[in-house]
């Protein structure tokens, strides 16, 4: 498949940290994949936010619709315009805000949580649903990925979507943001160093998101853990991830084992990261 963006876009990308938007989905595919999420929030009795066992993260190994997202053609080919083709995912979250209710996302960069290095990982946002200034959609620093990864201290509040909190320690101006606001069916495009937030939804609609990271084989964690990667385009010649089993089904027992397995890897490694910056035996 060959990479779609522009020369002037990827050019953008590397400048500003972000590219927005670019249309990927049909407006058929949207109602689909959203029409999934629904239904099995249905079935389960709550928001796909809200489940257990940690349903929002990797979600792409307990569902068929979801690896179909994470896969889908255009998705991949903006991602293979920044990264090249060779393309791993290494982490998911669905990003959900319900009407009226306090689900927000403090100042941080992603690389903060991955510690992933060379520092090329993307994450691509899939908008299943508008997000707009009112739905709480992204709010991003242009020109903040160039300060590299940067130390961040746990700032725990009620309806902070991020596990610990994790908020940026280092004197930016916060005003000087630019909001990335997406219709259904497409994506932002954002560095792992960038420095972005999100205020809560105050509209009578959803807001769904699905934020994929995806990187190129040749990254590697900086501590020791061993976890899982996707491969989902090319090839992965370095082997430095354990690699995931597509869903052999729909939240089956199967996939469930496998999700569960990944998960926690993927998040003992972070405690180990979080602890190796606390302790200041990684670069940051």
């Amino acid at each position: 498949m060959p990479a779609s963006l522009s020369a002037m876009q990827v050019a953008q990308y590397r400048r500003d940290g972000f590219l927005f938007p670019v249309d990927c989905l049909r407006a058929e595919e949207v109602r689909h994949f959203r029409g999934r999420l629904e239904a099995f929030e249905r079935e389960q009795g709550d928001t796909f936010g809200k489940l257990p066992d940690l349903v929002r993260s990797k979600s792409h190994l307990l569902f068929t619709w979801m690896d179909a997202l994470v896969r889908h053609p255009k998705v991949l080919d903006a991602v293979e315009s920044i990264i090249g083709p060779n393309i791993l995912i290494y982490h998911l979250t669905s990003w959900l805000k319900e009407p009226g209710e306090p689900s927000h996302v403090s100042w941080h960069q992603d690389g903060t949580y991955f510690g992933l290095e060379p520092y090329e990982q993307i994450t691509a946002w899939i908008a299943l649903s508008d997000a707009t200034p009112e739905t709480g959609c992204m709010k991003i620093i242009p020109g903040s990925h160039a300060i590299g990864q940067r130390p961040h201290k746990d700032t725990p509040s009620p309806g902070n979507l991020l596990s610990r909190g994790q908020t940026i320690d280092h004197p930016l101006d916060f005003t000087k943001y630019v909001m990335m606001p997406l219709k259904a069916g497409q994506i932002s495009l954002h560095h792992t160093h960038i420095v972005h937030s999100s205020e809560p939804n105050r509209t009578n609609e959803r807001r769904i998101g699905i934020g994929v990271s995806y990187i190129p084989p040749r990254c590697r964690l900086m501590n020791d853990a061993r976890v899982t990667a996707m491969l989902v385009r090319g090839q992965d010649e370095y082997g430095h991830f354990d690699p995931e089993p597509r869903p052999t089904g729909d939240f089956d027992p199967a996939s469930r084992a496998a999700h569960t397995d990944a998960v926690s890897k993927f998040f003992e490694s972070n405690k180990l990261l979080a602890a190796r910056r606390r302790s200041g035996n990684v670069g940051i």
